[in-house]
């Protein structure tokens, strides 16, 4: 997938991504009502996934069945690297202090770390 994804084709993503393969209505009808799409909505968005060859679909009677062809695991590695590429110069710890200082990481998630980073070292 060379393209970047928008935040509202995350959102189809995240759909296909807990459940697949689904028809148009099926997405539709499980995307979050609050965001107020419609159908058409939807299939738009599904339409520019598969452009960007994020997802795949195959006929199923007069129907179409969507899958993900990325796994959102990469997806979300990818997002991060950039993420941490264009703010941080591509270095972590930066991220790490700038959350730090403006008190953004509880003790839980100190936590988190010190265990993670133990776990690295080991």
């Amino acid at each position: 997938m060379a393209e970047r994804i928008s935040d509202a084709e995350h959102v189809v993503m995240e759909v296909l991504w807990d459940e697949a393969p689904l028809t148009a209505q099926d997405v539709a009808e499980r995307v979050d009502p609050d965001r107020g799409w419609s159908a058409n909505t939807v299939k738009t968005l599904l339409g520019r996934l598969l452009a960007k060859s994020a997802i795949a679909h195959q006929e199923d009677g007069r129907r179409y069945l969507y899958r993900p062809l990325v796994a959102r695991e990469d997806y979300v590695s990818g997002e991060s690297r950039r993420l941490i590429d264009r703010l941080f110069g591509g270095r972590l710890t930066p991220l790490v202090a700038h959350l730090a200082e403006r008190d953004e990481l509880t003790a839980h998630d100190i936590a988190e770390i010190e265990a993670l980073l133990k776990e690295l070292k080991a």
